[in-house]
């Protein structure tokens, strides 16, 4: 039954799922409005439910204007975007994909984003496709390297680790992988004693670990250094590479290149700009996507009905409380 006095808002609506906006619609009253930050803050005031995604810092700012709001849904694992503590001093319960390992497995975005930043970073995808436009056709230029047969190093094996170790395997690769949780395994796939092994190992390395205290700045030169004409992929967060060591590495010879969908402060580039992209605008051997991530139309669509039965199901729960 719809709750006419509950006011919810969804701040990034763009392409929205319909039939998770049928679900929202018999919570309560929904708003779906495009916003930029002091639109949000100016109006924050009026909502019980924020839905968000990855646009918005929701820090002690927002939740200071945030009088009625009890609960935030987000449907990403990932919760950098929000600060937490704040969210617990005011009484603000958090809804996310974080810790939905079963629904999860099923989500292929990511991973298949990964493969795909793979592919075009070794043979050169980009540069060839922009050759072409350029009225050159000229294949010699844009020789890369065969997948099969190379060593794919996995830095952690979560659900999209998992899923990048099938995809080697497909591809005839050889196939490590390390994580913090030994007891973490995959089938075709051996564990590395540590981190530096692995680096050493690989020709290829792919990240897939989450941010936390004890990931930040996790992948620096002292693991880059470990690698010879090598290829990094980073899917994770920003914050767990050093984008400085990327840099050098980069120059140094110890990747022949690198693909990253996410970078540090990615919702201040205006005032605080990139060494990443500026990097890549007079560089070929480095590929940056957006966080794109997990912005398949499927995929959204899926996370975006999950999340709005998590909420109903925590209203209902909070009603059975009261």
């Amino acid at each position: 039954m719809t709750d006419a006095g509950l006011r919810i808002l969804n701040a990034e609506p763009d392409s929205y799922c319909k039939e998770a906006e049928a679900i929202l619609r018999s919570l309560g009253s929904v708003d779906f409005k495009s916003l930029n930050r002091e639109q949000l803050l100016n109006c924050i005031a009026d909502y019980d439910v924020l839905i968000v995604r990855l646009g918005f810092q929701i820090n002690r700012e927002v939740f200071l204007k945030a009088k009625k709001l009890k609960t935030i849904v987000t449907a990403t694992t990932g919760l950098d975007h929000i600060d937490l503590a704040a969210a617990k001093e005011f009484g603000v319960t958090v809804l996310s994909l974080r810790g939905e390992v079963d629904f999860l497995r099923s989500i292929p975005a990511t991973a298949e984003l990964t493969w795909g930043l793979l592919l075009n970073i070794t043979r050169n995808l980009p540069q060839a496709y922009f050759s072409v436009l350029n009225g050159r056709w000229d294949r010699e230029a844009f020789r890369g390297f065969d997948l099969a047969g190379k060593k794919l190093g996995i830095l952690g094996l979560g659900r999209i680790g998992e899923k990048i170790a099938r995809y080697g395997l497909a591809f005839d690769m050889q196939v490590r992988m390390f994580d913090i949780d030994k007891t973490k395994t995959a089938p075709g796939v051996k564990s590395m004693d540590t981190m530096q092994d692995l680096f050493a190992w690989a020709d290829i390395i792919s990240i897939h670990v989450p941010l936390n205290e004890t990931t930040q700045n996790l992948v620096g030169m002292n693991e880059l250094s470990q690698m010879e004409n090598g290829y990094l992929i980073n899917t994770a967060r920003g914050d767990v590479l050093n984008e400085q060591d990327l840099i050098l590495a980069l120059e140094k010879g110890h990747l022949r290149g690198a693909a990253v969908d996410v970078i540090q402060d990615e919702r201040g580039l205006e005032n605080n700009p990139s060494p990443l992209i500026n990097y890549a605008k007079s560089h070929s051997n480095l590929i940056i996507t957006p966080h794109i991530g997990g912005a398949s139309f499927d995929s959204m669509a899926s996370t975006e009905i999950f999340m709005a039965n998590k909420l109903k199901n925590h209203l209902d729960f909070k009603k059975g409380e009261g």
